[in-house]
Formats: structure tokens, sequence, C-alpha cells
């Protein structure tokens, strides 16, 4: 493996001159500063991918893990059922054979020969005891409710308490045959299998390690290409090392990876440009600066970035100061000011490049857009809703997590509404994301600026966040109607009904934001450099959004 190039320095280039201006330093400065962000990095490696994060990975457990980066690092050590291919395309993983019946029903699995790192065969009670798992109460999973998504028979009754775990349709007929049970057809489901709340767990492990499970190398068990070498909570530098008993060993081409967590872009750019980081993630003005770098790449995702709206707190629940709030916002401004990393406007909760309908088109083409700013509309409807709260003033918080990114657009929006709204006051609360999810979880705020990620090629994949009850409805919102259609699409007669249940989802959405139940801001977009000499990073909107078991460096 030929030694990993540096990338070449743009010391005398305006790009290099304008951002070590804007970091305040000189060229000697960059380069101490670079060394203090990696000092984590001590291990000299000719191949090892190192990748910067912005974010903290908030978990390893693939049963409890929600956020982007914990998906990226998990997806990274283990394997489920099926994976995503470089394309996006659910492609066999730990399933070497899979049989479906007739009427969807029964899904029969035969599992491949695999390890886990502990030297045990993964097995189909694997997947049984992470299932089950999964939709135990216990276990407090908010993503317990995607096996009901996936059809399992007796997911809902579990989560309610009403039937055992041990009841779920998932048997293992003996330690190679995995056999699932449906209670209708579900056309996502093995796209819904390559998803990390699906992936197996060895029992014996965790009954080991209980509820230190993914705190260090030690607690941690892998299947996948990469197992874990150094990590702890929150960590600022993750380490990853090849998994020589990875059955499909043979073509992971890394020796392992580095995550370093920066979540000042200036920092990550200097450090890419010091040679200490392969991919980095550019924000703001340095978007403009690099952008005409053969390195550079824009990436389309599906996160979309929304205000959550915490129903509950007084004046919240009103639908008009909602519907004003949404209104004063220029996202227009925010994209192309705060963001200039090809995210666009969001004036729907279905982002573009989802999903397509039966008539071929996506789901966006044919779909109505809401909540687009208009301030005098705005005006008028915050009026009234002063006079049905019978106050003048009001004073909300905006739960923000510490990224530049996140700051500069709850900057954007606080500006936005206070000038537009005389008399509402936005007070911008900065921390960890752990930190705002929890809070946020425990409804322990009024507004929180946050975000969703596809976990399948499907609009119910945002739509059933907000159903009365559910688990990521952090706003408490509630509607009647949304809940019949959204139910009816997935177990009822609009799941027959493939044309019937399109147009119910547009109108499910249209119910969801004309209450402003959230305050869609922007559809993510990732302006990205990576190395000339690596390629195989693989770019997805649904699901994991990146994969780098195929990555190579040149």
């Amino acid at each position: 493996m030929a030694k990993k190039a540096k990338l070449k320095l743009y010391a005398t280039s305006l790009a290099a001159a304008t951002l070590l201006a804007a970091c305040g330093g000189t060229a000697t400065d960059s380069t101490e500063s670079t060394s203090n962000a990696n000092s984590g990095n001590t291990e000299a490696s000719d191949n090892i991918l190192d990748v910067q994060f912005d974010v903290e990975v908030a978990s390893l457990d693939p049963q409890i893990g929600t956020d982007g980066a914990s998906f990226q690092v998990v997806a990274s050590m283990m394997e489920g059922l099926y994976q995503l291919d470089p394309a996006g395309n659910a492609a066999p993983g730990m399933a070497e054979k899979t049989e479906v019946s007739e009427d969807g029903l029964t899904y029969t699995f035969t599992i491949r020969d695999a390890k886990w790192t502990n030297g045990d065969a993964v097995t189909a009670h694997d997947f049984v005891y992470a299932w089950q798992r999964l939709v135990d109460p216990e276990t407090g999973s908010e993503y317990a409710y995607i096996m009901d998504i996936a059809g399992v028979e007796n997911a809902a009754a579990i989560m309610d308490g009403s039937k055992a775990p041990d009841t779920l349709g998932a048997v293992a007929k003996d330690d190679k045959t995995l056999e699932v049970k449906l209670t209708h057809p579900v056309p996502y489901f093995e796209s819904l299998m390559a998803f990390i709340s699906f992936f197996p767990m060895n029992e014996k492990f965790m009954t080991e390690v209980g509820a230190n499970y993914g705190t260090s190398p030690e607690t941690t068990i892998a299947n996948g290409a990469f197992k874990l070498e150094s990590y702890e909570p929150l960590a600022t530098s993750i380490k990853l090392s090849k998994n020589e008993d990875y059955y499909d060993a043979a073509n992971v081409a890394l020796d392992g990876m580095n995550v370093q967590v920066i979540k000042d872009s200036q920092q990550a750019m200097l450090s890419y440009q010091n040679g200490d980081l392969d991919v980095v993630t550019l924000a703001g003005e340095q978007v403009d600066l690099f952008k005409a770098d053969p390195e550079f790449i824009n990436v389309q995702d599906g996160y979309l970035w929304y205000v959550s709206v915490n129903t509950q707190v007084e004046g919240l629940g009103n639908a008009k100061l909602r519907q004003a709030v949404a209104k004063s916002i220029d996202r227009e401004a925010i994209v192309n000011t705060a963001l200039k990393d090809g995210s666009i406007p969001a004036d729907f909760a279905i982002p573009t490049g989802l999903a397509n309908g039966p008539d071929g088109k996506d789901f966006r083409e044919t779909a109505d857009t809401y909540l687009a700013q208009d301030l005098d509309a705005a005006a008028a409807l915050f009026k009234e809703a002063k006079e049905e709260l019978g106050a003048e003033e009001f004073t909300f918080s905006l739960l923000v997590e510490d990224t530049e990114s996140a700051i500069n657009v709850s900057q954007m929006i606080k500006s936005q509404v206070e000038a537009n709204l005389e008399g509402l006051t936005v007070e911008i609360e900065q921390m960890p994301k752990k930190t705002r999810l929890d809070r946020m979880q425990q409804k322990d705020y009024d507004m929180g600026l946050t975000r969703w990620g596809p976990d399948y090629a499907d609009p119910m994949t945002y739509l059933d966040l907000w159903v009365t009850g559910a688990s990521n409805n952090n706003g408490s919102w509630s509607n009647e109607r949304y809940d019949e259609i959204v139910k009816s699409a997935q177990t009822g007669e609009l799941a027959s009904d493939v044309e019937a249940r399109w147009e119910a989802l547009k109108e499910a959405e249209g119910i969801l934001l004309d209450d402003a139940a959230i305050l869609p801001v922007y559809q993510k977009g990732s302006a990205v450099m990576i190395k000339s000499n690596v390629s195989g990073v693989d770019f997805h909107t649904v699901g994991v959004p990146r994969v780098y078991k195929n990555a190579v460096i040149d």
C-alpha cells in the first residue's frame, strides 16, 4: 500500500490566506492548533482513514443509537441481515440466503458463517435476542417502534406491554435459520434490515457487560468490517481497526479508521490541509473558498432540519403563534448565508429525493408546499395569537447543539423571528448534541432545532414520527385525522391500495404543516473535502449516511 499522501497546502493561495486570517493565526499557529486537535491520533499508518465528525457519538449500542454519527460508527463495526451497497440498495449481509413466502408474510433467512470478535459464531439466536431487546419496554429504545413499521408480528403488543418480548414474530429454527413473520406485506422490509436497530447482538457478551456496553473497547463487540480500538463515551477521538475475522475481510482495503470530533469547521479544515484528515465537512464561507478545488464534492442528504415545538409549553400550544413563527423565517437566507453547503429551503416535511410514488414521480413533485415566509400573514397571525392568549410578549428558549452550522442557523432564526414578530424573544441554549437529545426526549424544552434522517425509502419514515404518543413526538402534538391516516397507511385499508395510500400521505403532510406541528427549516446538503487518493466512501440519503467499508487509500 502506497504511503498516504499529504494534501498540498494552500499557504500561498487566497483560500488559505483567507482561512488563516479568519482563524486569527499564522501558518505556524495553524500547525500547532492542528496538532492539538489531533493529539489522539498518535498511531502513524499508511492505510488508516482519518475522518472528521462535527458531533460526538452518542451510543455504540445498535438498539439504542439514534443519530447519524452513531450510525456511521456502529455500521462500521456491525452488520445486519442486509447491508447497503455503494448505490444504496439492500445487499446480503449476515443473510447468505433469503426466502419469501408467496403472500409476503414469512421471511426465512439463512445466516452465513461469520464470527463475533469474542470468537462466537453469529447465529439466528443473536437476531432474535437483539430484536426482542429492541421492542422490550425495559430497554427504552427510541427506535422500538421501527419493529412495528417492519410489520413483525406482535411488535406493537410487546411495546405496549400486553405481550411478552418472546412472542415477537422472529424465531430461530436452528443456529443458521431465522424465520420472521409479518402481519402484512412490507415492500421495504429488506431495506429496513440494513438499518442498525435490526443488527444482531451476542447475548452472552451483553449479559457479561450489562449497562456498560459500548463504553470502551472491552465492553464492545463486533461482527463487521472493523472493531473498536479506542473509545470512551463522548470522546473526541475514536479508533477502529480492521476486523480480520470478518467474513469479507479480504475485500476490506483499510487497516482501520480514526474519527476526530472537531466541531469548529475552520479548525477541521486546517487539520485537513495539514494532512491529518482525509475526509472533512465544510461549513459557511469555507464552501465558497474551496468549491473549485478538485477534492470538493457536494452531497444532497436526506436529513430534514426543523424546529420542534413543545405544544405543552404555554403559548406554543396555540397554532396561530406557531404558524406566525414559521412564516417569519427566511429559509432562503439561511441556506445561502449560514450554510452554503448545498442545503435547500424546506417548505415541506417529506424531503425531496426520498421516494417515488406509483406514478414514478418523486413525492415532492406532486405534493404541496407549506409555511413559506409571508411577513404580512405572520404579523396577522401573531396579532390573533396574542389576542387569544391574552398576552403581548413571549419568551421561548431554543435548544441547539454546539456545532458551527447549528449555531449559525439558530442565530439567524432568532434574529428573523424577533425582527418580524415584535414582542417575541428567542433565547438560544447551546449544548452538546446528546444533551439536546436528552432534554427534548424528556420534553424539557420550549423549541429545539433538530433533524431527522430517513431510515427507509418511504414517506412513512417521517410521518410516523408525529403520531400521538410516538416516542419521537417530542412536541406532544396530536391530531386524530392525522393518526387515522398514518395507521391505515401502515396496517389498514390504505396499506393495500398503493395509489390511495400515496395521496393520503400527502394529506397527512398537509395536516401536520398547516397546523405548524413542526417548523421545517432546510434539507441538508453536505460540502465535503475528500483527499484525491481516497475512494470508496459511500454516501447515502437513507439509513446510514456514510459507509466506509469500501474505502480505499491509493
